[in-house]
């Protein structure tokens, strides 16, 4: 996945958020989800990050729902 496709979608996994906005690796990544260090949300047995609280955060635009 790349940075404008995460951009255009409203939930992204926790390894991909890590990677794509922070230079994470896995393990590292669920560390900071689960230390509060970025939003994240628990939905049955997954854990999603909120693409857009993330990117404005950030300074950076999320497009939901654009093409990529």
């Amino acid at each position: 996945m790349t940075l404008e496709e995460a951009l255009s979608r409203p939930t992204i996994s926790v390894p991909d958020a890590g990677r794509l906005f922070f230079g994470l690796a896995r393990n590292a990544a669920y560390q900071a989800a689960e230390r509060g260090d970025f939003e994240s949300l628990r939905v049955g047995g997954r854990i999603v990050v909120p693409v857009a609280p993330l990117a404005e955060k950030l300074g950076l635009r999320a497009r939901i729902g654009a093409s990529a």
